[in-house]
């Protein structure tokens, strides 16, 4: 699991989410990564002190990425109308395997198509670590959203 400092001797995680919102953030592509890992990396590092909403959101995110192909700015607008429609979230059951690629992974590939891919498989990797969960997010998206 991927906690604080990713291995012995290597940046801390922060550091190098950081790199990488540095390039998401400068990305010229219109469907807004940056949103993507965001919710890959609050996921991935979700602890017992974790806000139910970052989880929730972040679970929603990669959910509507992943399984509907939403945009970073779809999954952006998406939390815009969450936060304005409900006040309390459940706290979700934090899984001991967060996914087998992180955000070093993400940093190891090319800049452009190569690194992008690679956000796309990490938020896929974290979706698929959160495999109980799967199913409460689901139905709070079609309640909260009506999207199925």
């Amino acid at each position: 699991m991927v906690r604080g400092i990713a291995f012995s001797g290597m940046r801390p995680d922060q550091e190098l989410y950081d790199e990488l919102a540095f390039y998401t953030l400068a990305h010229t592509d219109p469907v807004f990564l940056h949103q993507h890992i965001v919710d890959a990396f609050a996921a991935q590092h979700a602890d017992e002190k974790s806000k139910p909403m970052t989880v929730v959101f972040a679970l929603v995110g990669l959910y509507l990425f992943i399984e509907k192909g939403f945009t970073g700015r779809q999954v952006q607008r998406i939390h815009m109308q969450l936060a304005r429609q409900r006040k309390q979230w459940p706290r979700m059951k934090l899984p001991e395997d967060r996914g087998t690629i992180t955000v070093l992974d993400v940093l190891a590939a090319p800049p452009g198509t190569p690194r992008d891919e690679k956000i796309r498989e990490w938020c896929g990797s974290v979706w698929g670590a959160w495999g109980a969960a799967h199913n409460q997010i689901k139905e709070l998206v079609k309640a909260e959203l009506n999207i199925v």
